[in-house]
């Protein structure tokens, strides 16, 4: 299908080849759906009702009334819209104050494309400069720079360099050219037939027609040419136009209807365009099933009998894996599973917190796109203003010493093992009261806010939040067996210098 678009070849048939799978394929598997493969879905659609055969194509060879025909404005006005919408919508999305702050993408900087900015900016500011501001200014620009012929050239130098730093910055497969090859549609549609005639007499004979156009059954000319009239099927065309570009600016802000939006609840959030606004990263994940009859209670390893690793953000997908586990578990002898899931994210520098109620049973919980999924915790936003103090903290740490950030709910508690080879390993209490119980000694601690505590190695802790506000507290960890391979080596390294220098 995709080959015959391009060739212009049994062009309704092509698209219908490739329209037809490429949408079944993709809503038979949320986990590959993203803004992107929702663009190439939309762009084919309208491939399919345009009439995009009619220059350099196959068609035009076979049909002489399409060869060389004029295309009706508003298969042009169709594209240009879409690929503005994906332009503008990105940018009045990226006015979250995460992004204005620097905080959605603050590891970007780091990556070498960014090192002639750092040759007179901090990394800091090149973060929060280049890559936050200089994001939102070109996504808020891009389409209206494209559409004017007097700042056109300017855009598509900038938007070419945009693109082609996010081919190397990002995987994202066919995005970024897909990207640059729209950004001809913007230009004059006469700017195919102008490169053809620059080529050389004898090449131009294999190369489209660098003739006029010629009229087309299936345009308007405003009464000059043969058809004056506009037909019924010229007004379904401008209606469909205008109440798609409607539609296509409604549906990313149409979140109070299916609930839920691409941030930390994450709903139906598909056709938002609100392209790396946020960041997650992942500390612990704990899937815990109980026998329905035995009161057995086990663990399974995360991402068990999926390949996919989405479900951890979504609580439709939570929802669903849940589901499939508790068909799943009764071959392995569990009866009437109940599931129960424990995932801890930080969103944009964040805390790290527990995105669904541990104590739920998934299985049994209700969930609809038409209401808020009660199961939910929220985002704790009181403490976003914290970050700026977390960075503080991190950047007083050597560089044997990692630190992980954590806020929990009221009455709720996390359970975690110390590695044997983290044989440095404390916690301190930054805000609330906890009380760390030492499972294997059979000992509690009280702390409160400033007061910290050595974690025995090789062992299992509970941390309870018993203070009437959300605790925050954080781990400070070495891995002493690392650091010690690193000092033996080091050792090693200088044992043989001297036997080389001979002394």
């Amino acid at each position: 299908g995709a080959l015959g678009i391009m060739l212009g070849c049994c062009y309704r048939l092509s698209c219908a080849a490739f329209l037809g799978p490429y949408w079944y394929l993709l809503l038979l598997d949320k986990t590959s759906w993203n803004n992107h493969s929702y663009l190439y879905g939309l762009l084919a659609f309208q491939l399919a009702l345009m009439g995009a055969d009619r220059y350099g194509s196959v068609d035009g060879l076979l049909c002489p009334q399409k060869r060389n025909a004029h295309v009706p404005l508003w298969n042009y006005t169709l594209l240009r819209a879409q690929i503005f919408i994906v332009y503008f919508i990105a940018g009045l999305k990226k006015l979250d104050a995460d992004w204005v702050g620097g905080y959605s993408m603050n590891s970007l900087a780091r990556h070498w494309l960014f090192a002639p900015f750092k040759l007179v900016l901090s990394e800091e500011m090149t973060s929060l400069l280049v890559v936050h501001g200089g994001g939102l200014v070109l996504d808020l620009s891009a389409g209206f720079l494209l559409f004017f012929d007097a700042t056109r050239p300017l855009a598509l130098v900038f938007v070419t360099y945009f693109h082609c730093m996010n081919s190397q910055l990002f995987s994202i497969g066919m995005f970024p050219y897909t990207m640059l090859a729209s950004s001809g549609l913007f230009c004059h549609p006469s700017w195919p037939r102008r490169l053809c005639a620059r080529f050389p007499p004898w090449l131009r004979r294999v190369l489209p027609s660098t003739q006029p156009p010629r009229t087309s059954p299936d345009c308007h000319y405003g009464g000059q040419g043969a058809r004056g009239g506009l037909r019924p099927r010229q007004h379904l065309a401008a209606a469909f136009t205008i109440l798609y570009v409607l539609e296509q600016l409604f549906l990313p802000y149409s979140h109070f209807i299916t609930q839920g939006y691409n941030n930390w609840t994450n709903g139906l959030y598909g056709y938002s365009w609100d392209m790396m606004v946020h960041s997650r990263f992942h500390q612990h994940v704990k899937i815990t099933y109980r026998d329905g009859l035995t009161g057995e209670v086990g663990y399974l390893k995360p991402g068990v009998f999926t390949q996919s690793r989405r479900w951890k953000d979504h609580a439709d997908m939570l929802k669903q894996y849940s589901t499939c586990l508790s068909q799943l578990l009764p071959r392995y002898n569990v009866s009437q599973p109940q599931i129960y899931f424990d995932v801890w994210v930080s969103i944009n520098e964040r805390f790290q917190q527990r995105l669904v109620d541990p104590r739920v049973d998934l299985v049994r919980a209700p969930w609809s796109p038409w209401s808020p999924t009660p199961w939910v915790l929220p985002l704790l936003l009181e403490l976003s203003p914290w970050r700026e103090r977390l960075q503080e903290l991190e950047s007083q740490l050597d560089g044997h010493t990692d630190a992980v950030f954590i806020a929990d709910f009221p009455g709720l508690h996390l359970e975690n093992f110390v590695s044997e080879d983290l044989g440095n390993t404390s916690l301190r209490v930054l805000r609330g009261e906890v009380l760390v119980e030492l499972v294997e000694q059979q000992h509690n601690h009280s702390l409160r806010e400033g007061d910290g505590m050595q974690l025995p190695a090789g062992q299992y802790h509970k941390v309870h939040t018993v203070s009437a506000e959300p605790s925050c507290y954080m781990y400070l960890y070495v891995n002493t067996t690392a650091l010690a391979l690193e000092r033996n080596l080091t050792r090693l390294q200088e044992l043989r210098e001297q036997v080389q220098n001979g002394t």
